[in-house]
């Protein structure tokens, strides 16, 4: 299969290196110093050079905020059976954008970043196959995945949303919300340095990422649980109860 990655950033870079020793790769970027050090990988340099490739598929892993605009400026140059992968960290909308086009396409979700995931190493790690994609898009991608021995899982688009919801807006908010309130700490502890490296790494993320995330209609929801958990806990701590604090202790070490 010959495979074009657009954006040669944190992610598409992983995505070229990794797939370039077993398919015909190409990488598309206009930030041309990114794809400098790429090896046996085709570099394109304009949209008339990627209608000569003809592409079987294009991996979009550009920003989220130009995931859309970035496909609709290169459909007239891919041919109609090239399929559309994303590895969007937020579905909203983009099923309804697909069915649009009329175009094949795969949508997922690797489950770890450069950030915080160790890349030469992602054992255990896991990645989301969204199911409305298209078969030949889904087997690709799941053979792909599991050379890398990642946990897999097949949701639908509304699924994966409500999922991220869960799994990225609650610790997102536990992070940004210890970042609001951190003050400089001449004798940090274990635990907070370790907070702080979290929180240092998430911010270094895309902003529209970050807040189409916290925006998501599912976000709100869990919100709503910590502000009631943490209302709970000011209850406790002003009544300094102690049978209290245990009860709220055992219940969190249930959930975990």
């Amino acid at each position: 299969m010959k495979i074009l990655v657009v954006g040669a950033g944190k992610m598409g870079s992983w995505f070229i290196e990794s797939l370039c020793l077993d398919y015909e790769v190409a990488a598309f970027d206009r930030d041309l110093t990114r794809m400098r050090y790429l090896f046996n990988t085709h570099k394109l340099l304009s949209r008339e050079e990627i209608r000569e490739y003809e592409p079987e598929m294009v991996i979009n892993a550009v920003n989220l905020e130009k995931t859309r605009d970035v496909f609709l400026e290169l459909l007239p140059f891919l041919k109609e059976d090239c399929i559309l992968a994303d590895i969007t960290s937020v579905k909203n909308g983009l099923g309804d954008f697909y069915r649009e086009t009329g175009r094949r396409f795969v949508s997922t979700h690797p489950m770890f970043g450069p950030t915080f995931a160790n890349i030469k190493d992602l054992a255990g790690q896991s990645a989301i196959i969204i199911r409305e994609s298209d078969e030949e898009g889904k087997v690709f991608f799941r053979h792909f995945y599991k050379s890398f021995n990642l946990n897999i899982f097949d949701y639908t688009f509304l699924e994966h949303d409500q999922t991220i919801a869960y799994s990225l807006a609650t610790p997102f908010a536990s992070t940004l919300v210890f970042a609001s309130c951190m003050k400089k700490q001449e004798a940090p502890g274990t635990t907070f340095r370790k907070h702080h490296e979290i929180a240092k790494g998430l911010l270094t993320e895309d902003d529209f990422l970050l807040s189409e995330i916290m925006f998501s209609p599912f976000a709100l929801e869990q919100l709503e649980k910590i502000g009631d958990k943490l209302e709970n806990l000011e209850e406790i701590i002003k009544a300094k109860d102690i049978h209290k604090m245990r009860e709220f202790l055992a219940e969190i070490r249930k959930n975990i």
